[in-house]
């Protein structure tokens, strides 16, 4: 383990809660065993851990968040997904192949959103030379949550949007049975909808959409 994860490991050990991580497993499907730390008090122990030992320098955070994903408990995970959201602006295309690392380590929904809108995402909209060779790798690729990522990494640019870009990863994937990625064209709608409702509502009415993704499209038209 990378030796800034140690103490923080060791706080969030000290702080489990057996009954939350019965829970906060289930809802994740079995997929990890937690801690059982909910996000406030998670961010808080963060925090701490931060003061008490620092920033890590930017050269190191691959070797810390692979370091992380490599650890079973999904809070580790979360850790180190905050550090990478909170230093994104930092990052740049050379992070990109990391960023597409953990998408598919641990892979879900919970991990690979964070990653996709507010790591992913931030890099594009600051480096946009290199969103066509990014994005035609992951809209094309044979995994869901790259898939997901391609769909979903512009849903905070509002009037920035590439529209063009965004309707068609989404006609890529529209036939596409697979919750995660109908779920995802509603809520990348859903959030474009927010700056240009006409125009989401129109590609709404030419397309056929799975129910799904529909009513998550219109649900706030």
């Amino acid at each position: 383990m990378h030796p800034y994860l140690v103490p923080l490991r060791a706080a969030f050990h000290s702080h489990a809660h057996p009954a939350n991580a019965a829970a906060m497993c289930a809802y994740m499907k079995d997929h990890f065993p937690f801690f059982g730390i909910k996000a406030p008090e998670r961010r808080a122990l963060q925090q701490e851990h931060v003061r008490l030992h620092g920033m890590l320098k930017l050269d190191q955070l691959p070797v810390m968040a692979r370091s992380a994903f490599a650890q079973p408990e999904r809070e580790l995970h979360y850790a180190a997904v905050d550090l990478l959201v909170k230093r994104a602006k930092e990052l740049g295309p050379e992070h990109l192949p990391l960023l597409e690392e953990l998408i598919t380590t641990q892979s879900w929904w919970d991990t690979v959103d964070a990653l996709a809108v507010h790591v992913v995402g931030a890099v594009l909209k600051k480096y946009p030379s290199a969103i066509e060779e990014w994005n035609d790798r992951w809209v094309e690729s044979n995994d869901l949550w790259l898939n997901r990522t391609a769909i979903l990494f512009q849903n905070r640019w509002k009037q920035e949007t590439d529209q063009v870009l965004l309707f068609a990863n989404i006609d890529r994937h529209a036939a596409r049975t697979d919750f995660f990625i109908r779920k995802a064209i509603g809520w990348a709608l859903r959030e474009y909808g927010k700056t240009d409702p006409g125009v989401v509502l129109e590609f709404v009415r030419s397309r056929k959409l799975s129910p799904l993704s529909e009513r998550e499209a219109v649900r706030n038209l």
